[in-house]
């Protein structure tokens, strides 16, 4: 993802448009949790993603900082701060065709997260982390989906970061018509196809491979810390 910036015109319009799918949602929360109307923020973060190749921040990445998340949310602190005395109104978009994105949906989103104590910066980690999360979790669904093995997933989803009571394994094998040891294995299966994809889809977001694990750790904390 760090080598968007340096990719054909094609190819990083098509990495900006899977960037801004993927992981908008952190910095719109992070902009309405520094005070930004949700209009505003929903503004910002598209000019700002519209902006991004174009003023090839990417190209600026420095492998050896490592986390993308931290440079992009760096790089939106000092968006934030260039626009904050710019007419917005006028000069917003620049003529550069709009990315769709359901701002309205996770504006509510935003709203039923927050809680009291909360920094912006906080928030964005944690939205980092889920959504990162999601994304795993749907490419996993992609793949049990085109198996034709769907409704297994539906079923035994709930056990991907969780341990399950013996009651719990009966209920779904009785669900799937399967044995519970049979259920056993395809639960152990979708939890180390679920690990792989997620260490690689934090692959996508980092330069160095020996720093995963670390990077894994941060998600978690991030995601634990809001659940205290």
């Amino acid at each position: 993802m760090l080598n968007a910036g340096q990719q054909t015109t094609a190819e990083s319009a098509k990495a900006l448009e899977t960037l801004c799918s993927a992981y908008w949602f952190p910095l719109y929360a992070y902009a309405r949790r520094r005070g930004y109307a949700a209009e505003d923020a929903s503004d910002l973060t598209q000019e700002f993603f519209l902006r991004l190749l174009e003023k090839q921040f990417l190209e600026s990445a420095d492998p050896e900082r490592g986390r993308f998340r931290t440079f992009l949310l760096t790089v939106f602190q000092r968006f934030l701060l260039k626009e904050r005395d710019r007419d917005h109104a006028i000069k917003r978009g620049g003529g550069l065709k709009p990315i769709t994105l359901d701002y309205e949906s996770r504006e509510h989103l935003y709203a039923a997260s927050l809680t009291d104590g909360q920094t912006a910066e906080r928030i964005f980690e944690r939205q980092w982390a889920m959504t990162l999360l999601n994304r795993v979790v749907e490419q996993l669904r992609a793949e049990y989906l085109e198996k034709n093995k769907v409704s297994l997933f539906e079923h035994c989803r709930t056990f991907l970061v969780s341990s399950a009571s013996t009651g719990g394994y009966s209920s779904a094998a009785t669900a799937l018509h399967m044995s519970e040891a049979a259920l056993r294995v395809a639960v152990h299966r979708l939890r180390e196809r679920y690990r792989e994809l997620l260490r690689q889809e934090v692959a996508c977001t980092i330069e160095d491979g020996a720093t995963i694990n670390d990077e894994l750790n941060s998600l978690r904390l991030a995601i634990r810390e809001e659940n205290q």
